[in-house]
């Protein structure tokens, strides 16, 4: 795992679980991605989620933004998010996994 994306989710508060909802169905679609190393998506608190995963490299990032869970994403982004996802690439400098 060289590289990541962190995203920043905010829901309106009215579709708070619909987005926790979301983001736990996503998970499926995350195993599915052959290139997708790991993938967390987390609750920082009533209105605000996150989602990050790591790759091996750039191909694996562009076809995960490119994906069907960035495309869920977006498709909700109109009705369900105060504003669009905040989603910026990293480079992972460490990593410690089991």
């Amino acid at each position: 795992m060289k590289i990541g994306l962190l995203a920043r989710i905010e829901a309106k508060p009215e579709y708070a679980d619909k987005v926790e909802g979301l983001l736990r169905d996503a998970l499926q679609l995350a195993r599915e991605e052959e290139h997708t190393v790991t993938w967390f998506a987390f609750r920082e608190n009533a209105t605000t989620f996150g989602i990050f995963d790591t790759f091996e490299d750039e191909a694996g990032r562009t076809g995960h933004l490119q994906g069907r869970i960035a495309a869920a994403l977006m498709e909700a982004a109109p009705t369900m998010l105060s504003s669009p996802p905040d989603i910026r690439p990293v480079d992972l400098l460490a990593v410690k996994l089991p």
